[in-house]
């Protein structure tokens, strides 16, 4: 019986948190949009193949073909 004099304080103010958080949450404007994200998924967008400078990433240039059984490149 002693233990809710410690449990039922906690809970509230663990309760009183959860609110405020969820309704700043709201007025932060964190659920505008909730369709964006979800449908985003379904367009691809075109593949960057290049470096901020430029040039072309190196490892995009050198298209390997998959290594034979010796492990070296056919």
């Amino acid at each position: 019986m002693e233990s809710l004099y410690i449990l039922i304080p906690i809970a509230v103010l663990f309760i009183v948190v959860a609110g405020s958080l969820f309704f700043w949450a709201i007025g932060d404007g964190q659920f505008d949009d909730l369709e964006s994200a979800a449908n985003s998924i379904l367009f691809e967008e075109p593949a960057q193949n290049t470096t901020p400078s430029g040039k072309e990433h190196p490892s995009e240039s050198q298209k390997s073909t998959p290594p034979n059984r010796q492990g070296r490149p056919s």
